[in-house]
């Protein structure tokens, strides 16, 4: 990270930390679609398997991972304040919380797997790769939110590219390893969908690792002597961690939680109008890490001026940003609907199912839309260490607005399936409109309070 000046400049900052948290998130999000195309190669019970197994994993996953971003603007603030003394004593803090969670994860998990299951209505077979799928990657669990922290650590002194590097050396691993333990090759057991899982497990140990290795050993990271001491868990580090860590959390749980509730809701219609709302929210979810991307670089470079007491460059900084992802999401919602039916073609060969996947992806357009303003201005947000109000619009925006709309209109109108779409989007464009008005006044407050730069 450096100090900026001019728009060129900034926007050249800006791009230096986006592009590879992009190309991380879009490396992540290919996991789990390898796991779920390898498996449907294997069989369509282990297909199905993988999918319940992944609907019940990713939000529980990407909301307690996201507890743990929290790590990211405490430290961007520090470093951006001149406190590096304090950055190995947070980034330790953010690991204790990353084991605390681990082991509650796995316990409950342990707790309420089976009884979740048993009460969804899934041939057998599906059940148990569904459950074997999740007692596989829970093998993960501790070094996915170790790595978690370490990412974050990493990313808030503006080196995504050592990250992304990272991730894209796990993809080829994730993908030879799910060859191995699905297919059973070169000796090693064959496990079906169940092996997805495990191999999964043993791609979140390995970037774990390798995070280590690299914190510990290369510059500019190992200035800062993560590992020297080892602190005992120290309650009000932990507590700062926590209180901004968990409203972020439970936002990123509520937005993607949702998407599995109006999944759940649309067993109602037919086989074929569910498949076609699958393929539409994974093409939607593919193009979601754009903004999101955006969002987590936005995070980065305001809580480093931020913490610099710039606030004038943080404010610059956050509508760079949320204009930039406005202006790609335009780019984009026009190409979805010139290529709408091929977008369908990559998902099946039944023409009635593309045909859904293109009354889907329409509604995917405004949807976008949304997700182009709301995303980066929660990611603005963070950076002012802003959570708690944030976490009760986007409440608020998904569950109080978006999903009782959706079921109104898909139940009670003409709309159909195609309800669920509506009251998503007027969900997210609450969203968006509240949350931009929040930004709004913490940047009129920062700018009131903010002491001249000596």
């Amino acid at each position: 990270m450096i100090e900026t000046s001019s728009i060129p400049q900034k926007i050249k900052q800006l791009m230096i930390i986006l592009i590879p948290i992009l190309v991380t998130q879009l490396a992540m999000f290919s996991m789990n679609f390898f796991d779920t195309i390898m498996s449907g190669k294997y069989s369509p019970a282990d297909l199905a398997g993988v999918a319940i197994g992944s609907s019940l994993w990713v939000p529980i996953s990407t909301g307690l991972t996201g507890i743990l971003l929290a790590v990211t603007p405490i430290v961007a603030q520090l470093i951006g304040a001149k406190e590096k003394r304090d950055v190995p004593s947070t980034v330790l803090q953010g690991g204790y919380a990353a084991i605390f969670l681990s082991i509650l994860v796995f316990i409950i998990g342990a707790l309420l797997i089976r009884p979740i299951l048993n009460g969804m209505n899934l041939e057998s077979d599906v059940r148990e790769v569904a459950y074997a799928y999740l007692v596989a990657i829970s093998i993960g669990i501790l070094p996915l939110f170790i790595y978690t922290v370490f990412r974050s650590f990493i990313d808030a002194l503006g080196m995504t590219r050592v990250t992304m590097v990272i991730t894209l050396m796990s993809l080829p691993i994730n993908v030879i390893l799910n060859y191995l333990f699905i297919f059973g090759k070169w000796g090693f057991p064959e496990l079906g969908g169940a092996g997805a899982g495990y191999a999964t497990a043993i791609t979140y140990w390995l970037i774990a690792l390798i995070a280590f290795w690299v914190i510990h050993t290369k510059q500019p990271f190992n200035e800062y002597r993560i590992f020297k001491v080892i602190p005992l868990p120290d309650w009000s580090k932990l507590k700062e961690l926590l209180t901004m860590g968990i409203p972020i959390g439970l936002s990123i749980f509520f937005e993607v939680s949702i998407f599995s509730a109006v999944t759940l809701l649309m067993s109602n219609y037919s086989t074929m109008v569910i498949a076609a709302h699958q393929a539409a929210i994974n093409f939607a979810s593919f193009l979601y890490m754009i903004p999101l991307s955006i969002s987590m670089a936005l995070t980065i470079v305001v809580g480093f001026e931020t913490g610099a007491k710039r606030v004038k460059d943080a404010k610059v900084y956050s509508w760079i940003g949320v204009t930039f992802a406005l202006l790609l999401a335009l780019i984009y919602g026009a190409l979805l609907l010139a290529f709408k039916s091929d977008v369908a073609f990559l998902y099946t060969d039944d023409l009635n199912v593309r045909e859904l996947i293109g009354h889907f992806l329409l509604y995917a357009v405004f949807f976008q839309l949304s997700d182009a303003v709301q995303a980066p201005v929660q990611g603005a947000l963070r950076g002012y260490k802003d959570v708690n109000i944030t976490f009760v619009m986007a409440l608020i925006s998904y569950w109080v607005i978006g999903l009782p709309l959706g079921y109104v209109l898909a139940n009670y109108t003409s709309w159909g399936p195609y309800g669920y779409w509506l009251g998503l989007t007027s969900g997210l464009t609450a969203g968006a409109i509240t949350l931009s008005i929040r930004l709004i006044a913490i940047q009129r407050r920062s700018m009131k309070t903010a002491r001249p730069v000596q």
